[in-house]
């Protein structure tokens, strides 16, 4: 049996009953089709940056995606980019940068594989991936037949999908991206990165400053792995930002006058899951046993020394989640997958 925790940022998950490494699509659709027929559950794992798996692991065959490739097409003012799932996301954003292809460079430093990034619609510092993908290739595993579904159809919101919200059906084999054709960033409209490039909400600014501001913020907060800082033993952020129907907000106002929040389209309100987690108590460094809150970052939870399971992780998250309801009335939301284990 194979271990899963080497496979996760987190180094969290138990063996895995079967375990095989597809370097193709055509292998991702054959092993999981032959499971399906077979009735064994299947997980499908990427970058494992994004996931927190069982201590008890998980009893079926663990599908490891490693297929490469990447195929880049000009159409008009745009570069097109057809990419495999196993492909790493941010030598794909490193590329584009080099290149001149803008609508990415924001995403610098984000853990993990191609083929993740429809699923939780990846974004971060103003973008998110729906803004560039143009169709995901995909195994229907309902019709058992290959599909492009056209990013109108993938049902993108805030860090989610129709992928995420029904996980068992579709199995991401590429993305197709469409990117401006510009050594210019797009427009910079989130405050702390326009900030640190000292230009104006909605300015832009090169390709390779973006990239290099982005990598410094995230590297501040722990959120760039590195082997040699504990706190990159994570998911990133654990957390999403809720976003609150106008009662849930006007409640909020009332437990905390003037509190950080962004205004969202249709009369909902974005508030700040770090702030939250900050003034229900739950400083940077906070520990429940092995656990522990980032010392950077109050919404990355890491496994510092490599002790903690997923229990005990769970037990933080938890804590914080509990914490956060009975101050502010607001229940968080977890952003990683899980497998095995629920919050």
């Amino acid at each position: 049996m194979e271990m899963l925790a080497p496979y996760t940022t987190l180094g969290l998950g138990g063996p895995a009953r079967d375990f095989a490494v597809a370097e193709t699509a055509e292998q991702i659709v054959s092993l999981v089709a032959e499971a399906d027929r077979d009735g064994v559950p299947t997980l499908v794992l990427g970058g494992g940056s994004n996931l927190v798996l069982s201590d008890e692991g998980f009893d079926g065959l663990v599908v490891r995606v490693a297929s490469t490739g990447v195929r880049a097409e000009r159409d008009g003012d745009q570069m097109v980019l057809t990419v495999e799932a196993g492909e790493d996301w941010d030598a794909l954003v490193s590329r584009a940068v080099e290149e001149g292809w803008s609508g990415v460079e924001c995403l610098s430093g984000v853990p993990g594989l191609v083929g993740s990034t429809p699923i939780q619609n990846v974004g971060a510092y103003g973008q998110d991936v729906s803004q560039t993908i143009r169709c995901v290739r995909a195994y229907d595993r309902r019709t058992r037949q290959v599909v492009d579904i056209e990013a109108r159809r993938c049902g993108f919101s805030y860090r989610d999908s129709a992928f995420k919200r029904d996980p068992s059906r579709h199995v991401v084999l590429g993305v197709t991206y469409a990117l401006e054709l510009s050594g210019r960033s797009g427009a910079v409209d989130y405050k702390e990165l326009a900030a640190r490039l000292d230009v104006p909400m909605g300015g832009r600014v090169g390709l390779a400053d973006a990239r290099a501001a982005v990598l410094a913020l995230r590297k501040g907060k722990g959120m760039v792995l590195d082997p040699a800082d504990p706190d990159t033993r994570s998911a990133g952020s654990f957390f999403t930002n809720p976003v609150l129907t106008p009662d849930q907000a006007a409640d909020l106002e009332l437990r905390a006058p003037g509190h950080p929040r962004w205004e969202m389209p249709g009369g909902l309100t974005k508030v700040p899951a770090a702030w939250l987690i900050e003034q229900a108590g739950f400083a940077k460094g906070y520990r429940r046993g092995p656990a522990r809150i980032s010392t950077k970052h109050t919404l990355a939870l890491t496994n510092p020394d490599g002790r903690a399971g997923a229990g005990d992780l769970l037990a933080l998250a938890r804590e914080v989640r509990d914490g956060v309801r009975e101050k502010f009335g607001v229940t968080l939301v977890n952003e990683p997958v899980m497998v095995g284990c629920a919050l």
